[in-house]
C-alpha cells in the first residue's frame, strides 16, 4: 500500500518590526534638529514599522525646522507626530513639522497654529521684507499640506493670520488625522493605515508591536539646557565673575578655571540665538563701569552708568520678537542688581583690603610707636615695642626711656628713630 503523506499548514502570526519613539518638548534648533533627524535615520537603518515622535515645542528657527522636515518628506519609513502629552502646544515651527508627517495625531486639551515668522537676526524687518518672508513660509506650509493631503487654506492661515485650533477642530478641519489619548491608543488607531513613502505604499502594523524608546544623549541634553537664553545669559556673566575674582585674588586658580568654561559654553549658546552684539557690548561696558567704581570709588555716577549700562545691554541682547527666545525680565533685574552689590560692594572690600597697611609680621610693626629700654645707637640696644622687646639699632644716640618710632625691620632687628616731641 502506497503510504500517504498529509502535510499540515500552520499559519503563523507575523512578527512586526519594532516602533522607535522618542520625545522632544522645548525650542525647535540645532541641537533638537540634530537629534530628531538621526533618531529618525536611526528607525531607516533597522527597518522600524514606524518612528513616533512626542511633541511639544513653542516653535524656533527655521534652518532647524526646514532641515526635520526635510528629513520627514524623504523618509523611508512613516513618521508619526504625536503631539503629546495633554496641555502640550504645536506652535510656529512645529506646526510646519507636524504637517510634514506621514500621520499626525493630536492628546486631548492640546493645540495647534500660530505659525507667523517672525524676525530673529541682526535686524528689524522692514514691512517689504516681512511680506516677502511671511509669503515664502506660506508656500512652503501649503506645499507641505498639499503633499499629505492636509487642509491647505487652513494651513496659510496659520501663517498669516497665526490662527490656531484645538485637537477636536483640527481633525474636523483635517490638518491631523485623529485624536489619540497616549501612546498605546495611538499605535492601536494607525494600526493598518496605509501611508505613502518614496517609490512605494506601507501598510503599518503597530497594534502590539515592540516599543523601541529612543532618548535624547546626555551631551545634547546639557547643550539644550546651555542654549537656553536664561542660563546662557548667567552663563555669560558668572564667567566674568570668575575672571575677575582670578585677577583680584592671583593663585586661586578654580574661579579663573570656572569663569572661562563659562564663557566658551556662553559664547557657544549664543551661537545658537539671534544674539545683538550691541547689547554685549553694553553688557561689559557695564561691568567695566562697576569695576573702576569699585578701583576709584565715585560714589554713585559711575555705578548708575554700570546698572543702565548693564539693563539695556541685557534687554538688547536677544534680538527677537519671540517671547520664549528672550532672556526673562526677571532673570535680568535679579543679575543687574546681584552684579552692581558684588562688584560696588565685595570688589570694593576686597581691593581696599589688598591695599591695607599689614597688621601683622614683620611689615605690621614698622610705624608702630615704643620706648627705648637701654641705650641704643648704631651698635644695638633695647625696646619695647606691641607689648614685645627687640633688638634695635639706631643712626642716632637714643637714651633708655626716650620715646621711638621704628623705621625698619630686618630679620629680627628693628631700625628705629627717636619720636620728635
Amino acid at each position: 500500500m502506497k503510504k500517504l503523506s498529509i502535510i499540515f499548514l500552520v499559519s503563523l502570526p507575523l512578527i512586526s518590526a519594532p516602533v522607535y519613539v522618542c520625545e522632544y518638548s522645548g525650542i525647535i534648533g540645532p541641537i533638537s534638529s540634530r537629534f530628531l533627524i538621526q533618531t529618525i535615520e536611526k528607525a531607516e537603518t533597522n527597518n522600524a514599522e514606524a518612528i513616533v515622535i512626542l511633541l511639544d515645542t513653542p516653535g524656533g528657527f527655521d534652518t532647524a525646522m526646514r532641515d526635520i522636515v526635510k528629513t520627514e518628506l524623504n523618509a523611508t519609513v512613516p513618521v508619526v507626530i504625536f503631539v503629546y502629552p495633554s496641555g502640550s502646544r504645536d506652535a510656529s515651527a512645529g506646526v510646519f513639522i507636524t504637517l510634514a508627517a506621514h500621520i499626525a495625531a493630536m492628546a486631548p486639551g492640546t493645540n495647534i497654529g500660530a505659525a507667523h515668522p517672525v524676525a530673529m537676526g541682526g535686524k528689524k524687518l522692514d514691512k517689504e521684507m516681512k511680506e516677502k518672508v511671511t509669503n515664502d513660509a506660506a508656500a512652503y506650509i501649503k506645499s507641505i499640506a498639499d503633499k499629505r493631503g492636509r487642509n491647505a487654506k487652513w494651513a496659510e492661515k496659520a501663517v498669516r493670520k497665526s490662527v490656531s485650533l484645538t485637537e477636536k477642530e483640527a481633525v474636523k478641519q483635517n490638518v491631523v488625522d485623529l485624536m489619540a489619548n497616549d501612546l498605546d491608543d495611538l499605535l492601536n488607531k494607525i494600526d493598518g493605515r496605509v501611508v505613502e513613502l518614496p517609490g512605494k505604499v506601507d501598510t503599518l502594523h503597530t497594534k502590539g508591536a515592540k516599543v523601541v524608546k529612543i532618548s535624547i544623549s546626555l551631551k545634547d541634553k546639557i547643550l539644550s539646557v546651555i542654549a537656553n537664553p536664561n542660563v546662557a545669559y548667567i552663563l555669560f556673566l558668572l564667567g566674568f565673575y570668575g575672571l575677575i575674582f582670578e585677577i583680584t585674588h592671583p593663585g586661586a586658580i578654580m574661579p579663573g578655571v570656572m569663569g572661562a568654561i563659562s564663557l566658551i559654553l556662553a559664547f557657544f549658546a549664543f551661537q545658537a540665538l539671534p544674539i545683538n552684539y550691541a547689547g554685549v557690548a553694553l553688557i561689559i561696558l557695564g561691568i567695566v563701569f562697576f569695576v573702576l567704581e569699585a578701583l576709584t570709588p565715585t560714589f554713585g555716577p559711575l555705578t548708575i552708568g554700570g546698572v543702565i549700562s548693564m539693563l539695556f545691554g541685557s534687554l538688547l541682547l536677544v534680538n527677537t520678537d519671540v517671547p520664549y527666545l528672550r532672556v526673562s525680565l526677571g532673570v535680568i533685574i535679579s543679575a543687574v542688581t546681584v552684579t552692581a552689590l558684588f562688584f560696588v560692594y565685595g570688589l570694593a572690600m576686597t581691593l581696599r583690603a589688598m591695599r591695607r597697611k599689614p597688621t601683622t609680621g614683620a611689615q605690621g610693626i614698622i610705624g608702630l610707636e615704643g620706648e627705648a629700654r637701654t641705650s641704643i645707637n648704631n651698635k644695638g640696644g633695647t625696646v619695647f615695642v606691641h607689648g614685645e622687646l627687640w633688638n634695635a639699632y639706631s643712626d642716632e644716640n637714643i637714651k633708655n626711656g626716650d620715646p621711638i618710632i621704628v623705621e625698619k625691620v630686618k630679620g629680627l632687628k628693628l631700625k628705629v628713630k627717636r619720636k620728635e616731641e
